[in-house]
């Protein structure tokens, strides 16, 4: 009779293990690597940080009292912007299922004041409603 020789899965040391598996992660890497270069590839997996995108990706519209306030306590759109890229969604005064467009309360920090924006977001453009000072 023939006697079949069975290796034992466990004789492979522990450090063959790990060269193996660090050995395929990289080239796994390597590959991720060449199908995701050059394409716009984000992580926006947050409520927050998916309606902060798509009101970035609109053309962004001043309203009149937005333009007063801001001309007023001396705010550029630089630092409208920066609340729109590090700024927090406040859901809860957000009034998100209006129709035709949804109405957004970010709040942000501009010079150390802490400041609201009240956006309405709709298909094709975003229009700043209003800018306060939160207390």
């Amino acid at each position: 009779m023939y006697q079949i020789e069975s290796k034992n899965i466990y004789s492979m040391s522990l450090l063959k293990r790990f060269g193996y598996y660090f050995g395929g992660f990289a080239i796994g890497l390597v590959l991720l690597a060449f199908f995701l270069n050059g394409k716009n590839a984000s992580c926006d997996y947050g409520p927050d940080a998916r309606v902060l995108k798509n009101i970035r990706n609109k053309s962004l519209v001043y309203s009149a009292d937005a333009e007063l306030f801001m001309t007023s306590k001396g705010i550029d759109t630089t630092k409208i912007n920066y609340i729109l890229f590090k700024g927090d969604i406040n859901f809860s005064k957000s009034d998100t299922r209006k129709k035709p467009c949804g109405l957004y309360f970010v709040e942000g920090n501009i010079d150390g004041l802490d400041t609201g924006l009240t956006i309405e977001n709709c298909e094709t453009t975003a229009t700043l409603k209003s800018v306060e000072f939160l207390d």
